[in-house]
């Protein structure tokens, strides 16, 4: 079974690199017109929505869908803060792997995001079939491997959030010694 994916484009990027659009274009997506046509009940990744997406969103997105908004993140804030019958939901702590933002956290493109939500969520072939269509798409997989495998482990929001909190306190330089040398 197809998760059903829907990209919301404010057409703000350069078409060339809109990931969103070359989704839409390889007929792996659906273009969304206005955000009134967001399918009731669909879940729309927003990086201010109060959950994280998880294993539990796994049978909304199924019967629903799931939606990128492609816009540029200078103009996120053009985005109302709550959408009446839809299911806002927030990517963990993820590293970026496109050409533009590579290595860069939460600077995702819409491809990006919505592959880390099929995986998070189990759709694991669905995630890696649509980044088949960019020449640096298995890097998203690659740079993200640890945190991803262990966001999909996660039954519910609340785990994911817990396990994004502990990635990130791990992944955090150590403190030096006392009386050890700054380096220069």
């Amino acid at each position: 079974m197809a998760v059903r994916l829907y990209i919301y484009d404010e057409k703000q990027c350069d078409p060339k690199k809109c990931t969103g659009r070359k989704l839409v274009r390889f007929n792996l997506a659906q273009e969304i017109g206005s955000l009134r046509r967001i399918p009731h009940g669909a879940i729309v990744l927003t990086p201010w929505a109060e959950k994280a997406v998880s294993r539990e969103d796994t049978n909304r997105a199924a019967a629903r869908g799931v939606v990128a908004l492609d816009l540029s993140w200078k103009n996120i804030d053009t985005v109302p803060r709550k959408m009446k019958g839809v299911a806002e939901r927030s990517l963990p702590f993820l590293v970026a792997a496109n050409p533009v933002n590579w290595g860069r956290p939460c600077k995702l493109t819409s491809a990006e995001a919505l592959a880390a939500t099929l995986y998070i969520m189990g759709f694991k072939e669905q995630a890696r079939a649509t980044m088949a269509k960019f020449a640096w798409g298995e890097e998203l997989f690659r740079v993200n491997r640890e945190p991803l495998e262990l966001y999909s482990e996660a039954k519910t929001s609340a785990e994911v959030v817990a396990i994004q909190s502990e990635y990130l306190v791990d992944e955090e330089p150590a403190e030096p010694q006392e009386g050890a040398e700054e380096p220069r």
